[in-house]
């Protein structure tokens, strides 16, 4: 099997690193990759967000299957075109992909199958929008309608703090937010692989968005996860598949856009009870890479199957195992933050066999492995038990050399 992976960082990286392992694998692509993931495939430079020039390459190499990796490309359409040339592809196509890119819609169709959620109202001008809020109270939650990185969400303790959120969210022009009633609960991640009229449950994770230990700064892309999620009982994942997951993608294929890919469902539980926090259309961050470390089967006709409506229950097979990812990021972030900076001890970290390093924003130059982004490394471990898992993790997270980084010293204090 010939695949094409779009996309360069950490969750890609993991990707990869599961696809490579497939006895079925011919060749492995990645668009544009990293220096990291040429270890696994032959990096390409191809733009994975020129839904044209993907599909060409795609079909002029005779790629059996194109992976896409982040949320850009499917709202750029990269899945139809895709399509359209005859190749498979693993990830819903623009108009499913609103699932993700537009919280609007998200909501509708929660409503339009009855999949429990959060009361709200969308709003695209600044003073209605504060008016609501101070009617309604707090807490709330404020969110940009459409693309944020996972940081688009404030849930405001206070009215202060969600008015001047929405200030700042109507900073730029043609903004929009969806203002949610709070709830409360544990936050958890389900995924499912769908095939347009099949979806089976791809395991549970809880991931850390605040930038700081116990939860406080500012909201990133996330500072690390953990698998399985302790409050995604087998009843609690049952309910969600069931209420949630399968009555949405019966409304989509019912509207004619049927969803193909992962579908990741951000939860909040309560007394067992799931509801839907919101979607994203693709595999999350850094969730994938605690994800793959449990994940038995081979990925790649998993993946396949998705993409070619030939999904079947009980395809994926996971180790009787915990896995942590600790997210190491430069000072700053997410702020601004420096580039540049050597690392060090990598080999050391990874010399556990139970123990991955994901590059999530690294170079290679001369030898050298330098910083290359916000977040830059996913130190990964596996083991018989969270706490195992975390305590492997932290130990190669000591053995790594960068003074211009940090890291969360409390991954998984929910579970632990």
């Amino acid at each position: 099997m010939n695949i094409l992976l779009l996309g360069g960082g950490g969750r890609e990286h993991a990707l990869a690193w599961k696809l490579a392992q497939s006895p079925l694998l011919t060749r492995l692509w990645c668009a544009p990759g990293s220096a990291a993931m040429a270890a696994l495939g032959d990096c390409v430079p191809l733009d994975p967000c020129d839904p044209a020039a993907v599909a060409i390459f795609a079909r002029d190499r005779g790629v059996d299957l194109v992976v896409i990796g982040p949320e850009a490309p499917l709202a750029a359409g990269v899945a139809d075109a895709v399509e359209a040339a005859g190749v498979a592809v693993f990830g819903p196509s623009a108009a499913a992909a609103r699932l993700e890119t537009s919280k609007t819609f998200a909501k509708e169709i929660a409503d339009a199958c009855g999949a429990p959620t959060a009361a709200w109202a969308r709003f695209d001008a600044l003073a209605p929008a504060r008016a609501y809020v101070q009617a309604q109270g707090a807490p709330i939650v404020i969110k940009a309608d459409g693309l944020a990185a996972g940081k688009g969400v404030t849930v405001a303790e206070t009215v202060e703090q969600a008015l001047a959120a929405l200030d700042a969210q109507f900073d730029a022009p043609g903004a929009a937010v969806v203002v949610e009633a709070f709830m409360a609960g544990e936050e958890a991640s389900l995924f499912a692989l769908c095939d347009g009229t099949r979806a089976i449950a791809f395991g549970s994770a809880q991931d850390h968005k605040r930038a700081f230990d116990g939860d406080q700064g500012p909201n990133t892309g996330g500072m690390g996860a953990y698998a399985p999620a302790p409050v995604m009982t087998p009843e609690v994942e049952a309910r969600a598949m069931a209420e949630i997951v399968e009555p949405v993608l019966a409304e989509m294929a019912r509207r004619g856009t049927p969803y193909r890919g992962v579908l990741y469902a951000g939860l909040m539980i309560e007394d067992g009870a799931p509801r839907l926090v919101e979607f994203n259309a693709r595999f999350g961050d850094p969730e994938t890479q605690v994800l793959m470390l449990l994940l038995e089967s081979d990925l790649a006709p998993l993946l396949m199957a998705a993409a070619t409506g030939a999904l079947r229950p009980g395809a994926a097979r996971w180790r009787d195992a915990a896995a942590l990812t600790v997210v190491l990021a430069a000072k700053g972030y997410p702020g601004a933050h420096a580039r540049g900076e050597e690392i060090g001890g990598l080999a050391a970290a990874a010399a556990d066999p139970d123990v991955v390093i994901f590059h999530a924003g690294t170079r290679a130059e001369e030898g050298r492995w330098l910083s290359n982004g916000g977040r830059v490394l996913n130190v990964s471990a596996r083991g018989a038990t969270v706490a195992e898992a975390r305590a492997r993790a932290y130990d190669a997270v000591a053995k790594i050399d960068w003074p211009g980084g940090f890291h969360r010293a409390d991954i998984a204090w929910r579970a632990l």
